[in-house]
């Protein structure tokens, strides 16, 4: 999981939104993505210079995608 390593929290939420979502809002550091389909959950990416493996791997989970379909956006 090395490729994940150094992602940042704009970086994330460009790589959701070609996966489908939409930015619906951001309140403060945090932005908040929506499914259109309503399929997969909501999704609060916070706008960090580097997002922790742990909750990357989370917010992929919860998009119901894979990492390796995540890097390849």
């Amino acid at each position: 999981m090395g490729e994940l390593a150094g992602i940042s929290g704009k970086e994330a939420v460009r790589r959701f939104v070609k996966l489908g979502y939409i930015v619906a809002r951001q309140k403060g550091s945090h932005v908040r993505l929506i499914d259109p389909t309503g399929y997969r959950g909501k999704l609060s990416v916070p706008l960090h210079r580097e997002l922790r493996i742990g909750l990357l791997k989370r917010l992929i989970r919860d998009a119901k995608s894979t990492p390796k379909e995540f890097l390849d956006y």
